[in-house]
């Protein structure tokens, strides 16, 4: 068995609230947020981002929920800029007007990444459930007025997927350098839409074929990415490129995660910086050490040659699959829970243009109550 990989974290993501002026449907913040409490202050953020640079962490995503709701975001930005990391805000864009952007730079804040839900007004507000189109437009010129690199980001699923030429052109319009096209990972609220926004395969093909035209097209104007969904894949991705391997996750109330959606596993004791310090954290917690090496790895990916690039997939994904979050992740082909995966595409297959088993769940504090509820229920 191979010992734990004890490597230094490189990237700390600050989910600094999980409040949000949008609903979106794919969101993967915790469908029970709303009973997330106690954000951290600005001098325990402090202390997160001192503690983590210290060990070795150099890039530092700003994020939520909308981290702009955050009166002292620009203080910590300013912080973050001192201690040396590289600084990404992971924004909706509502609440970045000229005075906050001109503050954001005066600050040090090096990148800003902006999403949209689609090219079109109707279904960009629509996925997201309110009136903010326009209002991003704006902000992407207030991006580009401040010489911001900007990457612009959009979730694709069945509802846009067909439109991916207008979001390219879109991006392409607005001066994106980067456009990040990321189908959608079915954790958190997009797990509980996922019958309505799984695509087919064949969706999936054609618009990979039009962001390949369009990379011919456009060559280094602006770079696209486009990230197929883990469903439609035969391996799975090195989810975090491996459990407490690069990546530490830091939630509003001080949760320390090795992942975003890591707070739903069964089994882990999730640490918190207002106990323990980062380096403790890191290096001797139960949670982040327990899917580091292989040791915890059930057949096939025990005796898999393929587990040192991969580690066994997602660890969460694994979980809502299964059951179990020590199984390998089911999107594998080697996987004894792969044909399920396969049943769920056919079943979308199927179902896309038929009536749908159940409404949109928009992301709401009155829906995360009400499923907060129904686990507490269940437990």
């Amino acid at each position: 068995m191979n010992a734990p990989a004890m490597t230094q974290p490189f990237w700390l993501l600050a989910e600094l609230t999980y409040r949000c002026p949008l609903h979106c449907v794919f969101c993967y913040n915790p469908t029970n947020y709303a009973s997330i409490q106690n954000e951290l202050s600005t001098q325990e953020w402090v202390r997160v981002m001192t503690e983590a640079r210290a060990l070795g962490a150099a890039q530092l995503g700003f994020s939520g929920g909308e981290p702009l709701l955050r009166d002292d975001l620009e203080d910590l930005v300013k912080e973050a800029r001192q201690l040396g990391f590289y600084t990404n805000l992971i924004t909706s864009g509502v609440g970045l007007n000229e005075t906050r952007i001109s503050a954001l730079k005066a600050a040090g804040l090096d990148h800003i990444q902006l999403s949209f839900q689609d090219s079109t007004k109707e279904m960009n507000d629509f996925l997201s459930s309110t009136k903010t189109f326009e209002l991003k437009k704006r902000v992407a010129d207030l991006i580009k007025k401040y010489d911001y690199p900007m990457v612009m980001n959009v979730v694709l699923h069945r509802y846009n997927l067909p439109h991916v030429d207008k979001i390219i052109e879109m991006a392409l319009d607005l001066g994106a350098e980067y456009l990040e096209l990321a189908n959608t990972q079915y954790y958190g609220w997009a797990m509980e839409n996922r019958s309505l926004l799984l695509p087919t395969r064949e969706q999936l093909i054609q618009a990979e074929a039009v962001v390949n035209t369009y990379r011919e097209k456009i060559g280094k104007r602006c770079k696209i990415l486009f990230v197929v969904p883990d469903y439609f894949e035969e391996r799975p991705k090195a989810c975090m490129n491996g459990w407490g391997s690069i990546f530490l996750d830091i939630a509003p109330d001080g949760a320390a995660l090795p992942c975003h959606n890591a707070r739903q596993l069964p089994g882990l004791d999730i640490p918190n910086i207002k106990d323990h310090s980062i380096k403790e954290i890191w290096y001797d917690s139960q949670a982040f050490n327990f899917f580091r090496g292989d040791q915890w790895m059930q057949e096939p990916c025990r005796s898999c040659d393929e587990k040192t690039k991969d580690f066994g997939g997602c660890r969460c994904q694994a979980f809502l699959l299964t059951g179990d979050a020590a199984a390998t992740d089911p999107v594998c082909s080697k996987s004894p829970h792969h044909n399920e995966i396969r049943q769920i595409i056919m079943h979308a297959q199927k179902n896309i243009q038929t009536v749908t088993e159940h409404p949109v769940i928009f992301r709401t504090d009155k829906n995360s109550r009400l499923l907060s509820q129904e686990e507490r229920e269940i437990e």
